[in-house]
């Protein structure tokens, strides 16, 4: 690469960015309400996103620079293992199309902006329901964290200076966050989504142009897989890997669909209806992950090293010695950009669980809309330097190890959120004490495993919190198989749970009442009972209730609020 080359991808990186970063902060009047100062608006696009842009937005949520950057990595270092992304998101999708379609009634029907809100409200905990926003924030900032990772490894490949090109880029990022909300990502995704489609067809073009296309790239990879001495590495998955590839699909496919950001891009869609339909879809979007990762093995076909021994520029650096200069600036800004749509709405999330959960809650319970708002807007500045420091402060690696902890982390509250929209069956005592049972279990088996390096990838390089692959051999187990800690752990939570709510029932022990009803977990746009989080706050006044035969179930206009004590009718 040239010096011309390295400026050519700096002008159009540059260029790119900078119509980014208009579109970001325009975004603040695009549909600009009369008010945008509540949380519904700031935080949620006043919940109207149509087809189109709630496509883009979930896609941006779901697809990030974590993704299009480490996952090739992995493919690159070990193959086949690192495709489990791929039958993850298969797994997923069936499960998000059933279960965040009740989520997204009952959290408009209620004006719950976070899932710790429709926790609090389903089982009667104030505890409950912080312990969850607490659990959501904890595994939110080491996500947002890892979003720097991409932005990193492409100004790295750059040749740009660590520090403070990264700095400016998350501080235009926090600043039109700060200005316009979720409306910008949401508008800078279209950008995102078109720059990562264009990125799919560079590898496509630039493979097929390589003597033999495919053909050599795989018999080179298999080559390079077998001359190693790991165990775990292959064209095709070793036998070893197995376990951990199920369980670790499985697992991230469960924590996916908990984690704040998603259920954030969730609750913006206008109905039912264009949730479904976006959901339906995104499968599509699965095809370019598998693209991008097969550049692991077109790296190896092509002598690709890491630059300065950070194995992340991997990817980028593959596009350097192998694009035009100026594909390779759109593919470095289709990075770029696809970090900063996740965690422009991971701050969002964050920042959203901090103020509805614990600063309404705990410290200003009859706070205005435009109060919290401001407080949202705070909080996401400040989530994002926070991220921003782990990643200048911290080793690279160290932020990845985080990463996998926040999987771990954000499983313990499915039994309360996803459980939770199907059953009120748990008691709130048991659910507390599934969460400190799995976090306990999961922390411990994360402590114990080792991280693994060298050249037979089997050199102890630390002895604690290496990665999520619990080996077998720490019980005594004969065998070089490991298990994704995340499943253990959630195992654990499930059998405390479920043995610990006849317990506390049978013990007399008080239990919360649901405040929701059966036709919450249906309503649509259009069903009276569905309310604007606005009229919520203010305190307006309700429409007359749906009759009962509609409903299901007496309705409580949501002026009022059922006592929080005494028994409660189980689903």
């Amino acid at each position: 690469m040239t010096m011309g080359d390295q400026k050519v991808q700096l002008i159009v990186f540059t260029l790119i960015f900078g119509v980014v970063a208009i579109m970001g902060f325009a975004a603040s009047r695009w549909r600009r309400p009369n008010d945008i100062h509540s949380l519904e608006e700031w935080g949620l696009g006043g919940r109207a996103f149509g087809n189109w842009v709630t496509f883009f937005l979930l896609s941006g949520d779901v697809y990030t620079a974590y993704t299009f950057v480490a996952v090739p990595t992995l493919v690159y270092g070990v193959g086949a293992a690192g495709f489990f992304p791929v039958p993850f998101l298969v797994i997923v999708y069936p499960m998000l199309f059933v279960v965040l379609a009740r989520f997204w009634s009952v959290c408009h029907v209620h004006g719950f902006v976070t899932p710790a809100e429709f926790v609090r409200a389903r089982f009667g905990s104030k505890g409950l329901g912080t312990g969850v926003a607490v659990l959501g924030i904890v595994a939110t900032m080491p996500y947002i964290a890892l979003q720097l990772i991409g932005i990193e490894a492409v100004f790295e490949v750059m040749g740009l200076p660590k520090g403070w090109p990264l700095t400016i880029a998350f501080l235009v990022l926090a600043l039109y966050t700060f200005n316009s909300g979720l409306r910008g990502p949401a508008l800078v995704s279209i950008v995102k989504d078109t720059l990562v489609l264009w990125s799919v067809l560079s590898v496509i073009m630039i493979v097929s142009m390589m003597p033999g296309g495919w053909d050599p790239v795989f018999r080179l990879a298999d080559a390079k897989y077998a001359a190693t001495a790991r165990l775990d590495d292959g064209l095709l998955l070793a036998p070893e890997s197995q376990l951990n590839y199920v369980t670790l699909a499985l697992g991230s496919a469960l924590a996916l669909f908990l984690y704040p950001h998603t259920l954030t891009g969730v609750l913006a869609s206008r109905n039912r209806g264009t949730l479904r339909r976006n959901l339906a879809v995104l499968p599509l979007y699965t095809l370019t992950l598998g693209v991008l990762m097969l550049v692991g093995f077109a790296a190896i076909y092509s002598s690709t090293s890491a630059v300065g021994g950070n194995a992340n520029t991997v990817v980028p650096q593959w596009f350097n010695e192998n694009a035009p200069a100026w594909t390779a600036g759109m593919v470095f800004a289709a990075i770029g950009v696809g970090a900063m749509v996740p965690a422009a709405i991971m701050s969002i999330a964050a920042a959203n669980l901090f103020t509805r959960d614990i600063y309404r809650v705990y410290l200003r319970p009859n706070a205005t809309a435009k109060e919290e708002t401001y407080v949202s807007k705070t909080v996401s500045l400040t989530v994002k330097f926070g991220a921003l420091l782990v990643i200048l402060l911290l080793n690279t690696q160290f932020a990845i190890d985080l990463q996998l902890i926040g999987g771990v982390v954000i499983m313990q509250t499915l039994p309360a959120v996803a459980l939770g929209l199907y059953t009120n069956w748990f008691h709130r005592s048991a659910l507390s004490w599934g969460i400190g049972a799995g976090l306990l279990v999961g922390i411990v088996m994360l402590w114990q495993v080792p991280k693994l390096g060298g050249a037979d990838g089997q050199t102890v390089v630390r002895e604690h919190f290496g990665g999520s692959a619990w080996p077998l051999k720490t019980i005594g187990i004969d065998s070089d198989a490991s298990i994704y800690v995340g499943i253990v752990a959630l195992a654990v939570n499930l059998i405390v749970t479920f043995a610990l709510t006849p317990v506390f029932r049978n013990s007399g022990v008080p239990e919360g009442r649901d405040e929701t009803h059966d036709h919450d977990y249906v309503a649509d746009e259009g069903d009276p009972t569905i309310r604007r989080m606005t009229e919520i706050i203010d305190g307006e006044k309700a429409p007359a209730p749906v009759s009962a035969p509609t409903l299901g179930a007496r309705f409580t206009p949501l002026g009022q609020r059922r006592p929080t004590t005494g028994p409660r009718p189980r689903s």
